[in-house]
Order: C-alpha cells, then structure tokens, then sequence
C-alpha cells in the first residue's frame, strides 16, 4: 500500500486539475451561482434565465430561425424547441414558417417580448455587477477573453 506521502507528493503535482482547485470546477460553481442569482431575479417575470436567452438573440433579430437561436447559443434544437414551446404558450414568441423555404420556422417576438426588452436588461446586469463586484473593470474584459479563449479551445 503506498504511504500517504506518496499519494500527497504525486497529488501536489497535479493540484491545478484536482476540484476544488481547477478552473472546470471553479467555472462550474461560478456558473450555478450566477444562474441561481439570476433565476431568483427573474422569478417575478415568470421566466428562466434560458428563456432570457432566447429573447436576447430575438432582441438583436428578430425572426431568427429555430436552428439560428440554436447556433448564436451552442444548444441542441431539441432543447430548444421545448423552451419556445413555453415561450409561445406565454405569448412572448410566435412561430410563423418562413415565406420562401416552408421547411423553416422563424422564430418572432410578440408586443410583450419586445416589451421585456426593457425590462430584463436591467435585472440581468444586477447578477453581473453583484458577481463582478470589486472586480476592476480590465480585470473582467481580460476575463471575458479569455474565457471567449477557452470556449474556442474546445469548440474546436
């Protein structure tokens, strides 16, 4: 049986991969505190922070397709589909088939969609400047690059 020395020495050079200590579990954990902050915020609207995403991508165009909203967001369509059919039940999207290709389904923000346009904006930077709080403002633009970085990294 090797000593627990052993097994310390061999785990002290591999600190930076082990949770609690490496930057996937830190991403993770900062990423399920700042979903869980943003939920609680959006909870009065009815809405999920994944609801807000999609009325993000719609905000910036309108009439995306399905595939489209997917693409901007790296999500599967199946996902997505189920959170349009919530959005649509809500009355925040329609759907409408496009005019020149039938096989396409575009995606379009109803009066109240576009009216949360300035609504949730707001509420999501309260999650971002509470997480970001006396973070220096090059410290979290050098974040986001790297970040941007990472997601590139494994996307290829």
């Amino acid at each position: 049986m090797p000593s627990s020395s052993s097994n310390s020495d061999f785990l002290q050079q591999w600190q930076y991969a082990l949770a609690p200590y490496n930057l996937g579990y830190k991403l993770k954990l900062a990423s399920q505190l700042m979903y869980r902050d943003f939920l609680e915020r959006l909870e009065p609207h009815g809405l999920t922070p994944f609801h807000y995403l999609v009325l993000c991508c719609l905000w910036e165009e309108d009439g995306l397709s399905t595939t489209g909203i997917a693409d901007k967001l790296k999500q599967l369509g199946a996902t997505l589909t189920g959170v349009v059919d919530r959005m649509e039940d809500r009355k925040l999207v329609q759907r409408e088939r496009d005019r020149d290709d039938r096989r396409i389904v575009r995606i379009w923000l109803t009066d109240e969609g576009k009216r949360l346009m300035k609504v949730l904006p707001p509420i999501g930077a309260q999650t971002i400047e509470k997480a970001t709080k006396n973070i220096p403002e090059a410290d979290q633009e050098a974040v986001l690059k790297i970040l941007d970085q990472i997601v590139q990294n494994l996307a290829e």
